[in-house]
């Protein structure tokens, strides 16, 4: 059993791509923990598509035993997170699993957005920050003025940042010292009644939830009875283990210790993330304060190309919303799409690595319609009796009321923050004006690094912003943004028709100055995905009973006149006169086919813009 004072819990965070995972990875190494013969980049990232995309999707906890200089015999429990604006939530929920956060730095690119969105997070949970620069062995590394950048940043000096490479291991050993001298060890008392925070779980086929937990007071043993206080589920701790990097099985778990266990839980919805489980005994008086709920920022239809998948979809999403708290759904039907889930993510990335993993994990192929974001809507006639319009959420164009009840149609914007080279802030600003963005702030960090701040609506910058910016920048443009409310906006709902009916599918909400650009582009490439009928196909781009746009799927034309050779010319009007009627009237009862394949190609995220 480790003594309280010897324990130290800590987060490594900082921007995308600055080396995280690879400190990880030494740590993991000078700690003895894996041998070189077993080690392998990115250790600690388990999922495929982590190691396949070179970033972390999902915070990863471990324990380290430790020997400091002082002789003396420390366990660290080391929570490697995810850099990614669209993963924030799981920072967050990592850093109140700590008492300290290793703050990295790249040497060569200096601060980025989200190493000062990521610092924020650590100083309002109140964690001991230890700022590191890493990749001090690149050839275009500026340890000195990037030690300068975060001196500035944190205050103190600038000669006190440790310089590391995560990569040869050179400096790693001074900062796990750093880690034993800074670090606070966690506060909590053995002796009170058990409270366990639920920082994460997964589903497991054969033992049912395995739910991670940090206890904060008491402590855990196998074969103990458990209760979880917000769902009231009770039963003994079948199994009780560390993550040290394998699970090890532990006899008991106390005040500062990181593990997880498994109960016999069987549904999804009787572990969340945020619970306090206490013991069944002695209960705690109250539970923890738990986690803020995330609020999903995108919203996008997720539907099985096979209608008989429809139940598996349902398993599947309810298994990743255990792992993935921020993720939600709810079951909506589409005329052209059949049934499926309206699913709300924290932004684009995120929705594709669920859409991902659903493929890959269930092995369920999916139609995902075009991301939106939800807007609140202000209904004028009909009045309700306290003489106040009706207020309407719509995430999903199809629900949008028509414009004649429409007083005000308002949507989410967002404080975005962007740090470039300052060669590049005519090309960047130029990009924000373009997506209807408002420059409230410009700050010149050094003579060569700039922070923009805008006001930016977030259906503007979800599809294809940060792909812009960074081509615009040459890739040393950073971005990062936070929720700033609602605004009012002249947003129109633009819908498609097939030979005069709407496909519910392919609506979008837009600015009313870019409907006729969206309309234009979308009957253009149904022309091209939908296949010949044997009738024409007009397809159009409407805004209420207005059609802004139009285009023509020609009909198959079979040679009537084959069989003519020579002869009346009135016996060759009589044959295409019949074939002209027949596909009048095919055309007035035939619907039209839409493969499978045009919905995922026109619904696709990378649209071209």
């Amino acid at each position: 059993m480790t003594p309280i004072d010897r324990i130290r819990n800590f987060a490594i965070i900082a921007h995308v791509d600055h080396g995280k995972s690879t400190l990880a990875d030494r740590m993991l190494q000078l700690t003895g923990l894996v041998g070189d013969r077993t080690m392998r980049a990115q250790y600690l990232d388990r999922m495929d598509l982590e190691r396949e995309r070179g970033i972390t999707i999902k915070a990863q906890a471990v324990r380290m035993p430790y020997r400091a200089a002082d002789g003396g015999d420390y366990v660290l429990n080391l929570i490697d997170t995810p850099g990614h604006v669209d993963f924030s939530y799981e920072v967050s929920r990592a850093m109140n699993a700590c008492e300290g956060a290793v703050l990295l730095v790249d040497a060569a690119q200096g601060v980025q957005a989200q190493t000062i969105a990521n610092l924020y997070l650590a100083v309002d949970a109140g964690l001991e920050v230890i700022p590191v620069l890493n990749k001090i062995d690149l050839p275009a590394a500026r340890p000195e003025q990037v030690a300068e950048e975060i001196a500035a940043l944190l205050g103190g000096d600038a000669a006190d940042i440790l310089a590391v490479s995560a990569k040869t291991g050179e400096g790693v050993p001074a900062v796990l010292e750093r880690i034993v001298e800074r670090v606070p060890s966690p506060g909590g008392s053995r002796d009170a009644p058990l409270r366990a925070l639920i920082f994460d779980s997964v589903y497991d086929s054969y033992r049912g939830v395995i739910t991670y937990v940090r206890v904060v007071d008491g402590e855990i043993r196998p074969r103990m009875d458990v209760r979880l206080m917000a769902t009231g589920f009770a039963h003994e701790v079948d199994e009780l283990c560390v993550i040290s990097p394998e699970p090890v099985q532990t006899g008991v778990l106390g005040p500062g210790e990181v593990g997880y266990l498994t109960a016999a839980i069987k549904e999804v919805d009787q572990a969340r993330v945020g619970d306090t489980i206490t013991a069944g005994a002695d209960p705690a008086p109250a539970p923890l304060p738990g986690y803020r709920e995330p609020t999903p920022m995108v919203f996008s239809g997720l539907y099985p190309v096979d209608s008989g998948d429809f139940p598996d979809l349902r398993d599947a999403l309810d298994k990743l919303r255990l792992n993935d708290a921020s993720f939600t759904f709810e079951p909506e039907t589409s005329a052209a799409l059949g049934f499926g889930f309206r699913c709300g993510f924290l932004g684009l990335l995120h929705m594709e690595i669920i859409s991902e993993r659903l493929d890959r994990e269930f092995d369920i192929p999916l139609v995902t319609t075009a991301p939106n974001v939800r807007y609140e809507v202000h209904i004028d006639p009909p009045m309700r009796a306290d003489d106040e319009p009706a207020v309407l959420e719509v995430s999903n164009p199809a629900d949008l009321p028509a414009p004649n009840r429409i007083a005000e149609i308002h949507e989410p914007v967002v404080d975005a923050m962007i740090i470039v080279p300052s060669d590049y802030i005519g090309a960047v600003m130029q990009l924000c004006e373009g997506r209807r963005g408002d420059l409230s702030k410009m700050e010149y960090l050094t003579p060569e690094r700039v922070e923009l701040r805008y006001r930016l609506p977030l259906a503007e910058i979800i599809v294809d912003f940060f792909d812009r910016l960074k081509s615009q920048t040459r890739g040393y443009g950073s971005l990062d943004y936070e929720p700033a409310g609602l605004a009012v906006a002249d947003l129109v709902k633009v819908d498609i028709l097939l030979n005069a009916d709407p496909v519910d599918a392919f609506s979008a909400i837009v600015h009313r100055d870019r409907a006729y650009e969206y309309g234009k582009r979308m009957v253009n490439r149904l022309r091209e995905l939908i296949p010949r009928q044997m009738f024409d196909v007009p397809i159009q781009a409407a805004i209420g009973s207005r059609i802004i746009a139009r285009e023509t799927v020609k009909a198959r034309r079979k040679d009537v006149l084959a069989k003519c050779y020579g002869g009346d010319v009135t016996r060759k009007r009589k044959l295409l006169e019949k074939q002209k009627e027949g596909k009048r009237r095919m055309k007035n009862v035939g619907a039209v086919e839409i493969p499978q394949e045009a919905f995922v190609a026109a619904l696709s995220v990378g649209e071209d813009s």
